[in-house]
């Protein structure tokens, strides 16, 4: 916390990062204006009850930068885009071409950004028509109609683009990466109200209880600053080279492997799979076939989000895609070609296939210790309700570790402004 007050107040005391923080606090009034602007036709106390009750909407919303529980016209957010960035990640890893184009610096990047905005549209159209049918069946929209729809799925695809484009505003002329601002920004937004609904309903016998929770939410925080920048340093030594009068390597660098090498996507992912039973079981409970309805009522027991099953499979489910995310996302072959290449080794390791072994030896054990505590973060809000009983001031573990990684790299980037400057000055004198 130190360290962010004073790279803040050492960047306000420089006349260009001044000016990016207040361009990127301008483009933050600008996108909570837009996202209290309601979309009509929408009623809000049901809409309301539907996400407190749901907990795949309250991703989204999450994610949607708090714009999806007001049903504003920013109200699918950033949601569209996040997807179309997996989809394209995961795209990179099965296509040869695009993980060339990926490693061709700027222009490869521009040009995948370029794509991840191509696919965003089609997304959000989706998207916005699925919301729109969810809010009828729930009896939240009223009239169906193809002039309303049209409107309404114009209106949210719009409010997409819209965001995005403030996103890469506040990555091109603010500070830091835009589109994780914004989301920090959604979920700093909440936090007031929730904190005034929890202090209108405080008793004597719950203060205890609010204290344990401030406790327990503290070292939730530590833990995903800790785990969020563990990593694990693997020795890398380059043998010395002769060429004419000159000898090139022979230093030691290390190549760090970090705990929590999938972010939050497991999480996404996980919550995605395990809340299709419960609103299959829904759908079924509303047939006429009594064998439909008796399935459907087991699957809504089983996956109740209260229940212990529902976080036992919630829990499995993000270390199994923690590791698969992980695989994907990082090959121990390529790398030990590249250390081969460049003339290093790990010592007491071989070049070549031992050193590739060596290293997915390694991250498959401390990838385990980053599943467990992305497992434990996921099931967070439901162990600190049943322990403190306060269910209205609760911060799910996604959005705990979304903040704390924004902070961390928005400090990153201002200390790396501030750095460049400083080497700048000492370049001019």
């Amino acid at each position: 916390m130190n360290t962010f007050f004073s790279a803040f107040a050492n960047s306000w005391r420089t006349k260009e990062l001044r000016r990016k923080i207040l361009v990127t606090v301008w483009l933050f009034v600008i996108f909570r204006i837009f996202a209290h602007v309601p979309i009509p036709g929408i009623d809000r106390v049901r809409l309301a009850q539907l996400f407190s009750q749901n907990q795949f909407l309250g991703l989204l919303d999450i994610f949607s930068g708090g714009t999806l529980v007001n049903f504003s016209v920013l109200a699918l957010g950033l949601n569209p885009y996040i997807n179309a960035s997996i989809i394209l990640q995961l795209l990179t890893i099965v296509f040869p071409k695009l993980e060339e184009l990926s490693k061709e610096g700027d222009f490869g990047r521009e040009k995948i950004n370029q794509y991840t905005r191509f696919i965003t549209v089609p997304l959000a159209v989706v998207q916005s028509i699925g919301m729109y049918m969810l809010l009828r069946n729930q009896g939240i929209v009223q009239t169906l109609n193809p002039l309303t729809l049209l409107s309404v799925v114009f209106t949210m695809t719009a409010g997409t683009l819209f965001v995005m484009w403030l996103g890469e505003l506040i990555t091109e002329y603010g500070v830091g990466n835009g589109i994780s601002l914004l989301i920090f920004a959604g979920i700093v937004g909440r936090l007031p109200v929730t904190v005034f609904q929890t202090a209108s309903v405080v008793t004597a016998e719950s203060v205890t209880s609010m204290i344990l929770f401030m406790g327990v939410a503290i070292v939730v925080i530590f833990g995903a600053v800790f785990m969020n920048e563990a990593v694990r340093r693997i020795p890398v030594h380059y043998a010395r080279r002769v060429r004419g009068n000159k000898i090139y390597g022979g230093n030691m660098s290390y190549l760090p492997l970090r705990v929590n090498q999938a972010g939050v996507i497991p999480i996404i992912f996980a919550v995605s799979l395990v809340l299709l039973p419960s609103l299959l079981g829904g759908f079924l409970q509303q047939t006429q076939n009594p064998a439909f309805v008796g399935l459907g009522r087991m699957l809504t027991g089983l996956f109740n989000p209260t229940s212990i099953s529902y976080n036992l499979i919630y829990f499995l489910l993000v270390i199994g895609f923690t590791y698969f995310y992980t695989a994907i996302t990082f090959n121990p072959g390529k790398i030990a070609a590249e250390i081969q290449k460049h003339g290093g080794f790990i010592p007491g390791i071989r070049p070549g296939t031992p050193t590739s072994a060596y290293l997915n030896y390694i991250l498959t054990r401390i990838t385990l210790a980053g599943a467990l505590f992305l497992g434990i973060l996921a099931v967070f809000p439901s162990l600190a309700r049943s322990v403190t009983g306060v269910s209205t001031l609760l911060v799910g573990g996604t959005g705990v570790l979304i903040v704390v990684s924004v902070v961390l790299e928005t400090v990153k980037a201002l200390e790396a402004q501030l750095v460049m400057r400083n080497y700048e000055g000492f370049l001019k004198e």
